[in-house]
């Protein structure tokens, strides 16, 4: 230590050392507490369910008759004694003293034990019942509260991920300083030591002032100062907390799913897809590493990524709607954090588009679209650079030799059943990137025991032993059997498996790109000024992007026995679909069908077993009827008003629905859908079209950068929304210059 530096820590000897080594300590304090906070919020949390599901058990045992009981009482218990004394439900029957049930007449200390045992094993399974949801419409203070904590959950998550090695590594710096400082802060103590033990003390009260001094640890400071302000659940207003909700309930979801303790073992087991014992160990034991993830994961989410990154070479065949997407970008993400350079996606060209926007929200991964004119120049920049690279099944082959041969850290192969014929180009395409590959995941929601062949050439391509294995005999003693005999190289979940993870809704938005021919007609109707054309061609032939889409969703649905109910507002996209569909569709509910032939055409929906799809303009089958019976829910285009979407989607999301709703809004890149969206979601036309940067301008007059020039009536309110769009895409096309 300098010899400066000790004269200048020699004068603060005493109450100025003191105030130093408080210092210190109180930020060491402080950032602990912060790096704690995670789990503390979590404990919180689940205290506040437990009462909370506490209450909803009390309220459905004051709600359960008594004679509920007779069952599991068995004859010969005097219920009707009790009923005709005032005790009218299981609650009052738990809630009262044996001695005020042995006062009823005809009532014995036998009958008393009996029914007392009946009800408290109602009560139990009442309570093993109870699954906790949000409920919008009774925003209680215990709600409210618990709301508050989640959002602190997610700001602590986040804070303890941003802040962890920093806080860490000053903690660890300070601890062994403060011990050896301490003599400094007493006269006393310094006047009665060795010179060793002063010269220690004024040397560690010297560190400590140039680590607090230090430009870093100052920044640190005020950043846990403000992470202290999102960590604490008082800091949340509450109409903002249910506005969030109701904005992203997806997001509050998943924070949720990971409290944990409000799951029985059934629940645990099928989360994990009933891998064996020994494996869901060695799965569960890989920490995941999400610092590059974005998003909170659900527990059956984690463990999805888990086992994919364990077993290196896979299958998630999770049922359509649980996020097999963000579970791959999470496997992504976590070899990423780890120092892998390159990731590559194959999926059809209907969801290309989709991935990169997934990619973008869910993780801070770099996306490169392997598709199309630009392809190979950025091919061979994602060779250079990194990052995750989406292509599709008909390009995949016709990509540079450098492009194909790269060192790929994992491949990921989406709807992966479209290479079940080994004999096809594409799947040989496939077959010959996942043996370039270090890693391969595929994704498919297909039930693959009801398809032992096709599963057998899927695992051919990522585990041939295991492949040569595959009994059918497996799939015939049923799901459970067959999950479990194939645990090595096959992951799948149910809805009704984590059900108790899900929002009551989902929403995914499907980006798609237009077609050559929907493009035509789309820059044909733009101008030739005709709104209503243009928000048709995304939808116009049967080569679209949306209507492939489309297929590919009812497909996935029809493969699980849901109900697919579409709307759209024209006619045309609706005969489109039927076309495409054929037996499938049910019916098609229009303006022109009377409301007695609408509801013959819903029974008929409704009746029919297993999978079938109908058909409705939304203006017409949006409202006035009610479409239980479908659990999957498709929008074709955007309208102009999100309660028209919200009207639509209610049909099916509404009391008496026992599956969580998926809807699927069906959007294209580069049209007026972007325009809409933006018109909903309140932003400024062409916000988006203008942030982005083409790489193509040079050579396209039409992409030329006309931001500096913004027409005036797109932000003119007064003129009609449709106008307004048209000129903004006539702006972004550059036909009014």
């Amino acid at each position: 230590m300098n010899q400066d530096h000790r004269e200048a820590a020699r004068g603060k000897v005493g109450s100025a050392a003191e105030a130093t080594i408080a210092a210190v300590r109180d930020f060491a304090e402080r950032a602990g507490a912060l790096l704690t906070a995670p789990q503390a919020l979590r404990d919180s949390a689940r205290h506040q369910i437990e009462i909370l599901n506490g209450d909803r058990v009390a309220a459905r045992l004051r709600e359960t008759p008594l004679l509920a009981l007779k069952e599991v009482a068995g004859r010969g218990v005097r219920l009707g004694a009790l009923e005709q004394h005032g005790f009218r439900t299981v609650a009052d029957v738990l809630n009262a003293h044996d001695h005020r049930l042995q006062q009823v007449p005809g009532v014995g200390q036998t009958t008393v034990l009996e029914v007392k045992r009946a009800a408290r094993t109602v009560a139990v399974q009442v309570h093993q019942d109870v699954r906790f949801r949000f409920d919008p419409d009774r925003r209680d203070p215990a709600q409210t509260q618990l709301l508050a904590t989640l959002a602190a959950v997610r700001s602590a998550d986040s804070a303890a991920t941003a802040l962890h090695q920093p806080l860490q590594q000053f903690r660890g710096q300070v601890a062994p300083l403060v011990a050896d400082a301490e003599r400094a802060g007493s006269r006393w103590s310094m006047f009665f030591s060795r010179r060793s033990k002063k010269d220690a003390a004024l040397d560690a009260l010297a560190r400590l002032d140039a680590i607090l001094a230090d430009p870093q640890v100052r920044g640190l400071q005020k950043a846990v100062h403000a992470r202290e302000q999102t960590v604490d659940p008082r800091s949340y207003e509450p109409g903002q907390l249910w506005r969030e909700y109701l904005s992203d309930a997806a997001s509050v979801n998943a924070v949720l799913s990971t409290i944990g303790g409000t799951g029985t073992v059934e629940d645990e087991e099928a989360a994990r897809g009933f891998v064996p014992e020994e494996l869901r160990q060695r799965i569960s034991a890989i920490p995941l590493d999400t610092t590059m993830l974005t998003s909170t994961l659900r527990g059956y989410q984690v463990f999805g990524a888990q086992y994919a990154i364990h077993q290196e070479r896979s299958i998630l065949g999770d049922e359509m709607g649980l996020g097999k997407t963000i579970q791959a970008l999470a496997v992504l993400a976590h070899l990423a954090a780890k120092g892998q350079r390159r990731f590559l996606v194959v999926c059809p060209a209907s969801v290309q588009i989709n991935w990169l926007n997934e990619t973008a929200k869910h993780s801070a991964l770099a996306a490169h679209s392997l598709h199309g004119a630009d392809r190979d120049a950025t091919g061979r920049r994602w060779v250079r650079e990194g990052g995750l690279a989406v292509t599709t099944f008909g390009t995949l082959a016709r990509l540079p030799a450098d492009v194909r041969d790269a060192d790929v850290a994992m491949l990921v192969v989406d709807e992966a059943h479209y290479v079940k014929n080994p004999d096809a180009a594409r799947s040989q395409a496939v077959r010959a990137a996942v043996q370039g590959s270090q890693r391969a995941l595929f994704l498919t929601g297909t039930p693959m025991e009801n398809r032992v062949e096709e599963f057998r050439t899927l695992v051919g391509y990522l585990q041939p032993a295991v492949a040569r294995r595959v009994d059918a005999a497996d799939a015939v003693a049923g799901a459970k059997a067959f999950r479990r005999a194939v645990a090595p190289v096959y992951l799948r979940r149910n809805q009704e498996d984590v059900l108790t993870e899900l929002p009551d809704k989902i929403e995914t938005e499907s980006w798609v790109q237009l077609s050559d021919t929907d493009e035509a007609k789309y820059e044909s109707a733009v101008s030739g000024r005709n709104l209503m054309a243009m928000r048709q061609a995304p939808f116009s032939s049967p080569g679209s992007a949306k209507l492939e889409r489309l297929k590919d969703i009812v497909e996935e649905a029809a493969e699980d026995g849901m109900k697919v109910v579409v709307f759209s507002y024209f006619l045309g996209t609706l005969e489109l679909i039927q076309g495409a569909l054929g037996s499938a569709v049910v019916g098609t509910i229009t303006g022109a069908v009377p409301p007695q032939a609408r509801q013959q055409i819903v029974d008929e929906f409704t009746a029919r077993p297993g999978h079938a799809v109908l058909l409705g303009q939304i203006e017409a089958g949006g409202v006035g009827i009610n479409i239980q019976a479908a659990s999957v829910v498709i929008l074709t285009e955007p309208q102009w008003k999100p309660s028209t979407e919200e009207q639509a989607i209610a049909r099916a999301h509404r009391m008496g629905q026992v599956r969580t709703v998926q809807v699927h809004r069906l959007l294209a890149k580069d049209c007026i859908d972007e325009r809409i969206c933006e018109i909903q979601q309140g932003k400024r036309l062409l916000f988006d079209a203008f942030a982005r940067k083409s790489e193509a301008k040079d050579a396209d007059l039409r992409a030329v950068d006309a931001s500096e020039h913004r027409p005036e009536v797109l932000d003119d309110e007064s003129v009609p929304v449709g106008q307004r769009v048209l000129a903004a895409e006539r702006h972004r096309m550059g036909l009014d210059r």
